[in-house]
């Protein structure tokens, strides 16, 4: 069993950044794929940004070029670097993990942290 803890969430300015945590334990990190996704208000959860073991990476497209996504195995944690942060990119932001691969569908995830808010202020 995998658990995951996010930190880092927070008020920000549009424009600024913020980095988020997810502290891994009880399974083998390294053999994991770790994602991030999002929810706002009234809205389904989305796909930000996910990395292999192998640290291929994927992101949405609304993110590309402007979110990081990278891993320190020996640390089991994930990170996510948000950069030139916009309005719309306020959501509860959730950590996810799955066995080896990487998937786009929230629903292919088995393990979950309980969320950190981003809240970007226009």
């Amino acid at each position: 069993q995998v658990q995951l803890v996010e930190s880092g969430g927070g008020l920000v300015q549009a424009g600024g950044s913020l980095r988020l945590s997810c502290a891994a334990s009880g399974g083998t990190f390294s053999r994991y794929a770790m994602a991030w996704f999002r929810q706002a208000p009234g809205k389904s959860r989305e796909f930000v940004a996910a990395i292999r073991w192998s640290e291929n990476t994927a992101y949405a497209d609304s993110v590309k070029g402007r979110f990081t996504i990278s891993r320190d195995n020996a640390k089991n944690t994930v990170y996510l670097q948000m950069n030139s942060l916009k309005f719309e990119d306020t959501a509860v932001y959730y950590c996810a993990a799955r066995y080896l691969a990487v998937d786009r569908d929230y629903k292919a995830y088995s393990y979950w942290g309980q969320g950190t808010q981003v809240t970007v202020s226009s």
